[in-house]
């Protein structure tokens, strides 16, 4: 039961993948190419997340460092990723 966790927390994250494999398509523009990457580099957060709530095992202290870590690599990608659209969009 202690690896359910960590397996729903990566499977959740293969979505965002195939959203930063859709964006970073041959072709796109330099916008999509950014939001690709933002979106690639929050799955590898979330994997990196689900490795480490799997190597916690339970214990209540790195649990609690892990989820701050996800926490704070996963807001820090969004404002990223807000930041980018709003440079390249003009602020409208």
């Amino acid at each position: 039961m202690e690896a359910l966790f960590p397996l729903m927390v990566a499977l959740s994250a293969l979505p965002a993948l195939g959203i930063a494999a859709w964006y970073g398509r041959r072709g796109a523009t330099p916008l999509a190419r950014g939001l690709g990457l933002r979106w690639a580099l929050l799955s590898i957060a979330m994997l990196l997340g689900a490795a480490g709530l799997h190597w916690a095992d339970g214990s209540q202290g790195p649990t609690v460092a892990v989820v701050v870590f996800m926490l704070v690599a996963v807001n820090a990608t969004i404002v990223s990723m807000v930041l980018h659209l709003r440079r390249n969009h003009g602020g409208r």
